[in-house]
């Protein structure tokens, strides 16, 4: 006989980004450049940090860790994503999927703390130069980054203990390329109330949201019109990149554009390649995945990113 905690489910199948054939290998090129990027900058961060004596000061010291929590998450979830690019059943079983979403919710709470840690630390710079050295000491940094570790294990096994406690026992199917905790309760049988409550508590503080993300209706819903339209807004995307990489690169290099004009026309395109980048590639992404979802934090990084560029575009022109 069942009890009530009892779990059928020994293994989950993640949907991933598409399930369109033509676009697998293209997405598992896209993806490998971006994780195998990520990985060895953040080694080069790391080892870069460690042994140079000259980058042995507390911005460094958290700049180190902030790298190794981003190469922590990135590799937690990239090998496995584009395990699934090349394999017919994108299947992850019970135990490791617990183990993913741990790991995953460590390395997240703890890069939050990191920054918190870095602005306190640059906040002391900028307010309090002549007492830095004595406030951000050894035993300060260390402090600091003791209790962001020690936080994102306690969010990390709390979260994950609360979701896998749950039973699955009908649909096994996760609507994501990894295994996340909102994809998770909605497949489970027992009640989530209590652990969405925790979920939430954690995510937003006392200004509880039941809003985790928005979803984005494009520019049309027409399915005949997506792919001139993304391969439109692709070339368009592709020569503002160019262009003003382009601009950027020759204005620095060029010992005779070093003139005011053209110092202002080098920010120019920065900016301007900033907040393209900022809404072009999530809107590429729109056009071939069947759901058009932003995270909620995502949605806020978009639009403090562009809100930012544009508005120093203007002071720029």
């Amino acid at each position: 006989m069942e009890g009530p905690n009892f779990t059928v489910v020994t293994e989950f199948i993640l949907l991933g980004i598409t399930d369109r054939p033509e676009l697998q290998a293209p997405l598992f090129l896209l993806f490998l450049f971006v994780y195998l990027t990520s990985l060895l900058g953040n080694l080069g961060m790391i080892i870069l940090t460690q042994v140079d004596p000259r980058l042995q000061t507390p911005m460094y010291f958290f700049l180190r860790h902030l790298a190794l929590t981003d190469l922590g998450y990135s590799t937690v979830v990239g090998p496995k994503m584009l395990v699934n690019f090349v394999v017919n059943q994108n299947t992850i079983s019970y135990h490791f999927c617990a183990l993913q979403l741990a790991f995953f919710l460590l390395f997240i709470a703890c890069e939050l703390l990191i920054l918190s840690a870095m602005s306190y630390d640059r906040y002391v710079a900028i307010c309090n130069p002549l007492l830095y050295t004595v406030i951000m000491s050894q035993k300060v940094c260390w402090t600091l980054m003791a209790i962001s570790y020690l936080y994102g294990t306690f969010v990390s096994l709390l979260v994950t203990t609360e979701v896998f406690s749950l039973s699955f026992c009908k649909y096994n199917v996760i609507s994501h390329f990894y295994c996340d905790n909102l994809p998770l309760l909605s497949l489970a049988c027992s009640d989530t109330h209590e652990t969405e409550m925790i979920i939430l508590f954690l995510s937003a503080g006392p200004n509880l949201t039941a809003v985790t993300e928005f979803i984005l209706l494009g520019i049309t819903n027409l399915p005949e019109l997506q792919a001139p339209l993304f391969l439109l807004f692709l070339i368009i995307y592709l020569t503002s990149l160019l262009g003003n990489l382009g601009m950027i690169i020759l204005t620095q290099v060029d010992p005779r554009l070093q003139t005011p004009m053209y110092f202002f026309l080098r920010h120019l395109a920065l900016t301007d390649l900033g907040y393209s980048t900022a809404v072009g590639p999530k809107m590429l992404v729109n056009f071939v995945v069947d759901q058009n979802t932003i995270s909620y934090y995502g949605c806020v990084t978009q639009l403090t990113v562009l809100v930012a560029l544009v508005g120093s575009e203007f002071f720029i022109l």
